[in-house]
């Protein structure tokens, strides 16, 4: 079955090397480093896909998938707060928010093909054996940790505008320091960089969900050579 499973890996390796000859070559004519290097071509397309997609105007706000909300209490309290004629300032903090994070994805580019290039034959019969998400993990793995060190300048510069939201802040640290609140959600700048990230990469599963759900229904026969032995 593994043999099957290169084999397959390789084919689609070479297409996206070679695609006008990829009928003539053979299991061996193709080596590991080839067939991680198709794989790597494949991975770098769904990264950009997903980076283009949310880093632009209302790629965030305008999907309700990954859409970011107010953070903790102020989000518990937003009826409330909108009876009392608040609801102009909930709704520009929620803007400011997904501007932030919309503006901080792009930064995302670079570190995730960085991620894709760094992959080794392991990582990619890794990610073709390991489920629904595997991509996704192998990105949260490689990326989460220095793209929120990226991400958090941008999002603090956005929401500094807002009022509201140096106002969520002094409250917060408050009963952070008591003990009411903890993570993310004790600042709105943190709350915004893992919710930005936590939508890149939920459209990146999306997309290798997409695939391996329906290989066929990427208008590839080679993606449906490597993807569909699996099902």
């Amino acid at each position: 079955m593994m043999d099957r499973r290169l084999f397959s890996l390789g084919c689609f390796a070479a297409a996206l090397l070679h695609p006008m000859h990829a009928q003539a070559l053979s299991l061996a004519d193709l080596s590991n480093a080839q067939a991680s290097q198709g794989l790597r071509a494949a991975l770098e397309r769904g990264a950009r896909a997903a980076v283009e997609q949310l880093g632009r105007p209302d790629g965030f706000m305008g999907n309700a998938q990954v859409r970011i909300p107010l953070p903790g209490y102020l989000n518990d309290a937003a009826g409330m707060l909108r009876t009392l004629g608040q609801g102009a300032r909930l709704d520009a903090l929620v803007a400011a928010m997904n501007q932030a994070a919309e503006a901080a994805v792009p930064l995302a580019k670079d570190l995730l093909v960085g991620a894709v290039k760094s992959m080794n034959v392991q990582d990619a019969k890794a990610i073709l054996t390991g489920g629904d998400t595997a991509v996704t993990q192998f990105f949260v793995d490689r990326t989460r940790s220095p793209l929120g060190d990226k991400f958090l300048p941008i999002v603090q510069r956005t929401t500094a505008r807002v009022q509201l939201a140096q106002r969520y802040n002094q409250i917060a640290t408050k009963a952070a320091n008591l003990g009411l609140i903890k993570g993310e959600t004790v600042s709105i700048e943190r709350h915004v960089t893992a919710k930005a990230l936590d939508g890149l990469y939920f459209m990146i599963g999306e997309e290798e969900k997409k695939i391996r759900r329906d290989p066929v229904g990427t208008g590839s026969a080679l993606i449906k050579k490597v993807f569909g032995v699996l099902q």
